[in-house]
């Protein structure tokens, strides 16, 4: 049986904490540097990514809350559909907040989560390696001037 692997577009990552390898191939993965950091540029951008990590945690949170029979169970389907199902949910999410039925998020801790989570993986090879990309996110983010219209917006810092 084909098995459909799902893939970010070129230029998006996965975020992940620093239980996850950095890898740039097969699939894109972006983790925070080591604590401690060795510069501004680094430590900015575990800032940066913490935010997003957690902006991403409190959108399922949210949807955890509205749809607890589709989130608090597996998925019962294909992965290449999860991300149709969530972008669906996220939509009705919008629909329901727009027509002013608005739930209070459920939080949830997680133990097993924190900041200064580092790797435990072994270094990667240069061929699979994120680490240049995250180099190159993590001087972008640190640049004075120029920052992409995303950062701009949402410059958390």
């Amino acid at each position: 049986m084909y098995q459909h692997v799902l893939y970010p577009p070129a230029g998006y990552f996965l975020l992940g904490d620093g239980g996850y390898p950095c890898l740039q191939h097969p699939v894109a993965i972006m983790t925070p540097y080591p604590q401690p950091v060795a510069s501004h540029v680094t430590a900015r951008y575990n800032r940066h990514h913490v935010k997003a990590r957690c902006i991403i945690e409190r959108t399922f949170g949210i949807l955890k809350t509205r749809w607890r029979n589709i989130f608090l169970r597996a998925l019962e389907i294909r992965p290449l559909f999860a991300p149709k199902v969530i972008g669906a949910c996220c939509i009705l999410q919008n629909i329901c907040v727009t027509a002013g039925d608005i739930l209070e998020e459920v939080l949830e801790e997680d133990p097993d989560d924190s900041e200064d989570n580092t790797s435990s993986i072994g270094e990667e090879s240069r061929d699979l390696s994120g680490n240049g990309v995250r180099e190159r996110l993590a001087a972008r983010v640190s640049a004075p001037e120029g920052l992409p219209a995303c950062l701009c917006e949402h410059d958390y810092i």
